[in-house]
């Protein structure tokens, strides 16, 4: 039996790219996902149609997780209509633009960290409490970070502030799960490579670099946003596993450490 089977999950930036695709496999998983959107509102909306057909339940929250109090309200309102919450994905963040050292002023870095790594620490931060409950009542909780191979390799030419951002990520991931630990609440990160037909890459990739990216990839092809789905609902099962403080990459092998 599938073992997140009712378990309930709050989702960020869950209604289109990478996002959209782990809602959906926690779905087919057997879970209840509360959708948070910023710009995708009906793409978010779209998913409670198909949570319907699978006999889940899912709904769609707005907000603008670089604002405290935002964060608090999309958790509060999430953990009302679950009921409980076992599995957060910080999936929110962005590649604001390609800037390089000389060119990325203080607001832009600003920007950059509040986006990727602010929103991620306050809305973790308003979870903790509702996850700490699960693991003691519900057999444990886990957390997924969306990190990225800028974080392990620097990333492209432009991107020393985002790759900075998730290099944080990477290391707010390993420390939260050691202070989060005692509590039964796994913490882990994917680092996702080149993940094709995603606004991401659509918007800062242009073709003949992704192409040329592809070139290097061991095993032929770029990645695509289920790759990333399918290691998302394997890290939220391991509640109760032996699983913390991890980095799972997936890039075709273009690092392995």
């Amino acid at each position: 039996m599938n073992k997140l089977i009712g378990k309930c999950a709050l989702v960020t930036a869950g209604a289109q790219g990478i996002g959209l695709a782990i809602s959906r496999q926690l779905l087919r998983a057997g879970c209840d996902v509360v959708v948070h959107y910023r710009t995708s509102a009906d793409a978010a909306r779209a998913l409670a149609d198909e949570a319907a057909s699978l006999g889940r339940r899912c709904t769609a929250l707005p907000g603008n997780l670089t604002r405290t109090e935002e964060c608090e309200q999309l958790v509060s309102e999430a953990v009302k209509f679950l009921g409980d919450l076992d599995i957060l994905i910080n999936n929110a963040g962005s590649l604001i633009g390609r800037r390089n050292f000389a060119a990325a002023d203080d607001t832009f870095w600003s920007d950059t960290i509040s986006l990727n790594v602010g929103s991620l620490r306050k809305t973790t931060r308003a979870a903790l409490p509702h996850l700490a409950q699960a693991a003691r009542t519900r057999g444990g909780a886990s957390i997924v970070n969306l990190a990225s191979l800028a974080g392990r390799k620097g990333g492209h030419a432009g991107s020393i502030a985002y790759a900075t951002a998730k290099g944080a990520v990477l290391t707010f991931t390993r420390a939260l799960a050691t202070e989060v630990g005692p509590q039964g609440i796994r913490v882990n990160a994917l680092a996702p490579g080149l993940i094709l037909g995603t606004s991401f890459h659509n918007t800062h990739t242009p073709p003949e670099a992704a192409r040329a990216t592809v070139a290097g990839i061991p095993i032929g092809r770029a990645g695509t946003a289920d790759d990333v789905a399918r290691a998302a609902v394997f890290l939220a099962g391991e509640y109760d596993g032996f699983i913390t403080g991890a980095t799972l990459d997936i890039n075709g092998g273009v690092y392995a450490c």
